[in-house]
């Protein structure tokens, strides 16, 4: 399930990012769904996109009176639709149209790119069922969509029963080593089950995310916390070695799954995986920038992290250590390990502020004037 396409194919824009993806191994995917930066990731060839609460919200809020007016709609439509349902019938819809987007990209590579991605219910991270049932529910939007499901305890059980049942799985709210090697080990279980009852795998693309921005934003609050004095220049250099090691694992044994890299911060976040098979999610924001500079394209992902700074890391801050080494994490404690508490609250957060915009839209509030 490794990348397979023309390059040469693809519409690139002669600038880094093109020059990335027509050039190495490595894909770049845009990290919205919102039309106009999928429109602007698409012109130097990216073959991807995805989404969580958060960009959902920032969707909604660069357009809010185009989703208030079909919240509007759709409550008159489906009056006895709670504002959940509304809500996630938005979600729908906004994949619906960034999937419609990917879909020639999707047909021309046979399905190992161009696919939308879309994140289940954060409040169900304990509720595998639940979670499965939604995925399998997500994946009959559109032929193209890939979902993101979480990197948590329940998480892991049910990415192996999405993937036997045919969803392509996009893992998320994973920032480790271990949690890259459990989601792998997962799919491939139901990848493997599959292969015994003779259903198709070759058009499945699923990927597994590491978020290297997330591990290096816990760090940095672990440092102020406690007061740990560490080299400055070690900290950014965290998510990068987190995500070459887990690269060089998921190589050796030979996972179909691709690794993903996600939650960019700096240059570092994509020029270090240049050249690796991997998947660079990235913001418009850091699109438009990385473009507009003068980095080298060449490929990186195989030169290693400086010792001396992994050293440090692991000297200093034991979470580092336990997201770097394999057996770093049981799965057990996959919950509770800071970054991951950190991201669940905050998507948790963001899907709570999805359905007080639909609840507004609903509901006008008698008490601001119109």
């Amino acid at each position: 399930m490794t990348a397979v396409r023309s390059r040469q194919e693809l519409p690139l824009a002669a600038s880094p990012l093109g020059r990335t993806i027509a050039e190495t191994a490595t894909d770049i995917w845009n990290d919205s769904c919102a039309v106009d930066e999928l429109e602007y990731a698409l012109s130097y060839g990216a073959v991807g996109a995805t989404a969580n609460p958060t960009i959902v919200v920032d969707v909604w809020n660069k357009e809010p009176g185009f989703w208030r007016d079909r919240v509007a709609a759709l409550g008159v439509k489906r009056p006895t639709a709670t504002v959940g349902d509304l809500a996630w019938a938005v979600v729908e819809e906004m994949s619906i149209r960034g999937a419609r987007l990917l879909e020639p990209v999707f047909e021309a590579q046979a399905g190992k790119q161009g696919r939308l991605s879309v994140q289940t219910d954060p409040t169900l991270f304990r509720t595998p069922v639940r979670m499965v049932e939604q995925a399998v529910h997500f994946s009959t939007l559109a032929p193209n969509i890939i979902v993101k499901l979480p990197a948590t305890a329940a998480g892991i059980e049910a990415i192996e029963e999405a993937t036997y049942r045919g969803v392509s799985v996009n893992v998320t709210v994973s920032f480790t080593v271990p949690q890259a090697l459990a989601a792998a080990e997962a799919i491939e279980r139901g990848l493997r089950r599959r292969d015994a009852e003779g259903l198709d795998t070759e058009h499945m693309g699923p990927v597994v995310t590491i978020m290297v921005g997330r591990i290096e934003d816990w760090l940095k609050v672990v440092v102020d916390r406690d007061a740990v004095t560490v080299r400055p220049d070690a900290l950014p250099w965290s998510g990068v070695a987190v995500f070459k090691r887990a690269y060089g694992l998921f190589r050796e044994r030979g996972y179909r799954a691709r690794l993903l890299g996600a939650a960019i911060r700096h240059q570092y976040h994509w020029s270090e995986f240049i050249g690796g098979d991997v998947v660079i999610t990235l913001p418009a924001a850091w699109q438009r920038r990385f473009n507009a500079s003068s980095v080298e394209i060449r490929p990186r992902m195989d030169d290693p992290v400086a010792p001396e700074l992994v050293e440090e890391l692991q000297a200093r801050l034991p979470d580092f250590t336990r997201a770097y080494e394999p057996d770093g994490l049981a799965v057990a404690e996959f919950d509770a390990f800071g970054p991951t508490a950190r991201t669940l609250r905050s998507f948790i957060g963001s899907y709570q502020d999805l359905l007080h915009q639909v609840t507004d839209a609903l509901i006008p509030n008698p008490d601001k004037k119109r």
